[in-house]
């Protein structure tokens, strides 16, 4: 069956479902930890939505390619092209996460002048999280199934 589908998609025969996943969820954990330590950062400084959200994107982005980079150093990669796979690897997926998590959180009422300690904050970022997973996991495959994103990493694991 898998064959068939990607007979029909045009992916690669590498490109599964289950690779975008992991894939996908590999980005998410990196987008989170950093998006909600830039929060929290944000709003402990009392800075404003803007200059808070700017901390929590680059944030996620930092340990996106953190998260990839320690794992293809660990494999044996040198730290300068362990870089440029990182940078190759995560890019789009975590732009893509990114404009599609911080888009929910903008258009949900109430989201950006909610406090850490509200429901609403936490409902709208998680909220976020999960529209941006469904949004970026066909990307991720799409990308995987013609050599790009993830599927740079893999020969490293």
């Amino acid at each position: 069956m898998d064959h068939a589908m990607h007979h029909h998609t045009g992916a690669a025969p590498g490109a599964t479902w289950s690779m975008a996943i992991r894939a996908t969820l590999h980005c998410l954990l990196g987008c989170a930890v950093g998006e909600i330590l830039g929060m929290v950062i944000g709003t402990a400084l009392l800075w404003g939505n803007v200059p808070t959200m700017a901390l929590a994107i680059g944030l996620a982005f930092v340990f996106g390619y953190s998260f990839t980079l320690f794992a293809v150093v660990r494999a044996g990669v040198s730290l300068k092209a362990a870089v440029k796979i990182a940078l190759a690897a995560d890019t789009v997926s975590i732009a893509v996460m990114e404009l599609v998590d911080n888009a929910i959180i903008a258009l949900t009422p109430g989201a950006m002048d909610a406090h850490l300690s509200e429901g609403l904050f936490w409902y709208a970022l998680l909220g976020g999280f999960a529209v941006a997973f469904l949004v970026t996991t066909p990307v991720n495959k799409w990308m995987i199934g013609r050599g790009k994103g993830h599927a740079v990493v893999h020969v490293h694991h």
